[in-house]
């Protein structure tokens, strides 16, 4: 059996690939980069899988062809496709009564959401060795706080956040998003976060490396519909922050409120409920507003907006100096995110 990379312009194949996922309760997921499927004599898909950064996603077996070891042959051939491109950390979501399958080729459980999803990768320490990392910077306090930014980009309401936090703290962790799924890139947000945050000295910085996953990237190809995807995602990022707090003694953790966010909203409904459960206070802040009669929320949403549309003086009043600074500086860097951000159709996340 040779399983071979489909196209997009190959049409027919795609139209089999979503047909087969549908049959086996998955939704083909926006999110992916590589996509390969196994064929039957008359050329018709029976088995596919796809690829989108490290993770492994949407894979499936025709139900006429389970048990002739073809879900094998898609991991194995995704597993080479990764390694083959550099990327040799890789992970998978699974339906709970999938996980034992996939154990056997090699993948290990991180975190598990009973009934609704298992994290898995492909290295049996990996996880641990993270937290034995962040281990190393634990500080002890009787308030020790930790707060989660994506900052794309760093604005005066983060901003606000993080002081808020740091002047209720003895120890505050602050954890960067580092998945490059935003429109300003890693090494750039940490930047501006890291400068935005410099009159503040009771922080520590972290990478949330692979574990702590943005909701741009989070599945949704098995989830029945939206609300769901965003309820295993926030069960899942607590799952894995309950792990991270018990390692650096984490009793705080401090987040956003954003009303018109249907994610935010539920994500914060459920950590207001689940954090208590182990000990950690649930700190909900209101979102910095603008001065003036509009009074709106200041949000990344709106600061990415004002780029896209060429009102840089605008942002003036929504972002630090150091950010403004940035994207101000006509410096190659920020002229690329710009460039970026204008060729992108919405810029507002919901």
């Amino acid at each position: 059996m040779t399983v071979s990379k489909v196209y997009p312009s190959d049409k027919r194949a795609n139209a089999q690939i979503e047909k087969l996922l549908l049959n086996e309760g998955i939704r083909r997921d926006k999110n992916l980069d590589y996509t390969c499927a196994a064929y039957d004599d008359d050329y018709n898909v029976i088995a596919t899988g796809s690829c989108f950064g490290n993770t492994l996603r949407c894979m499936a077996v025709s139900h006429s062809h389970q048990g002739e070891g073809l879900m094998n042959e898609i991991v194995s051939h995704l597993v080479q496709y990764e390694y083959e491109r550099g990327i040799y950390n890789l992970f998978l979501y699974t339906k709970c009564n999938s996980a034992k399958f996939f154990g056997d080729l090699g993948f290990y459980e991180i975190v598990r959401v009973e009934n609704q999803i298992v994290f898995m990768e492909n290295r049996k320490t990996g996880f641990q060795d993270y937290l034995n990392e962040l281990a190393k910077t634990r500080r002890e306090g009787n308030r020790v706080s930790a707060l989660v930014l994506n900052a794309n980009p760093f604005t005066l309401g983060h901003q606000y956040l993080v002081e808020k936090a740091s002047r209720e703290s003895d120890i505050l962790h602050l954890f960067i998003v580092s998945e490059d799924a935003s429109l300003v890139p890693f090494e750039i947000r940490k930047r501006l976060v890291i400068e935005g945050t410099s009159h503040l000295n009771n922080i520590i910085y972290h990478d949330t490396g692979a574990y702590i996953i943005s909701s741009a990237t989070f599945p949704s190809y098995f989830q029945k519909d939206d609300n769901a995807v965003i309820e295993s995602h926030a069960n899942l990022d607590l799952s894995i922050f309950v792990k991270i707090a018990q390692v650096l003694g984490i009793n705080a953790r401090y987040v956003g409120e954003e009303p018109k966010s249907l994610v935010t909203g539920i994500y914060n409904n459920i950590m207001s409920a689940k954090l208590p459960e182990n000990n950690i206070q649930c700190v909900i802040v209101p979102r910095l507003r603008e001065s003036g009669e509009s009074s709106q929320v200041i949000s990344a949403s709106n600061v990415r907006q004002a780029l896209k549309e060429g009102r840089l003086e605008e942002i003036k009043s929504l972002v630090p100096e150091s950010t403004y600074k940035f994207f101000t500086s006509k410096s190659p860097e920020a002229e690329k995110i710009i460039a970026r951000i204008r060729g992108t159709d919405n810029v507002i996340h919901y």
